[in-house]
């Protein structure tokens, strides 16, 4: 199935009133997940924060596609601000990921067979383009440009912290995918 068309089936899944049903359902998981299911790990030196707010997405677009999955992706991000903002500004860059991440895992883990490969090919450009490259720049924007610090180390960061987190997490959206593969919404 190419790109297009898993766009325009995508977009289909969105006119079916269970779709829209199941797709409240994660993007509340995802709400709720962003705002109570994080944490740091100190033994990393706090650079790493193990988050479970990517289960949602993942779901979403083994299920229902690019397009479901960027949506709960974004909008997940915006309410889990909104509703637990602890004062902080919202920032857009972070809303891009999220919908990113949806449309990067959709486009390789929908209507396809969740396998090892297409999961770890996924979730690496994940990595690569979102987690690292883009939420490094953005974090280099809000804290370090007019401190001083370089780019690279929040590059490194990052990297770091992504290296430590991309087994389980493959793992994690490998036996979700498979799980998901039998579930039939109408």
């Amino acid at each position: 199935m190419t790109l297009k068309e898993k766009t325009l089936n995508s977009f289909k899944e969105l006119s079916d009133i269970y779709s829209l049903t199941a797709l409240a359902m994660l993007l509340a998981l995802r709400v709720i997940l962003g705002i109570f299911a994080n944490a740091t790990m100190p033994m990393f030196g706090n650079l790493v924060k193990i988050s479970f707010n990517f289960l949602p997405i993942a779901i979403a677009a083994a299920m229902f596609g690019p397009i479901g999955a960027a949506l709960i992706g974004g909008l997940g991000d915006i309410l889990a601000f909104f509703l637990n903002s602890a004062g902080g500004t919202y920032f857009p860059g972070f809303t891009l990921n999220g919908i990113l991440t949806g449309l990067i895992l959709g486009y390789f883990l929908y209507k396809n067979n969740v396998t090892v490969k297409s999961v770890t090919i996924s979730y690496l450009i994940n990595v690569i383009i979102v987690e690292v490259l883009l939420a490094g720049y953005w974090l280099y924007f809000i804290y370090g440009a007019g401190q001083g610090d370089s780019f690279f180390v929040f590059l490194w960061t990052r990297l770091i912290s992504e290296a430590i987190k991309f087994v389980p997490t493959v793992l994690i959206i490998l036996a979700v995918g498979k799980a998901t593969g039998k579930i039939k919404i109408n």
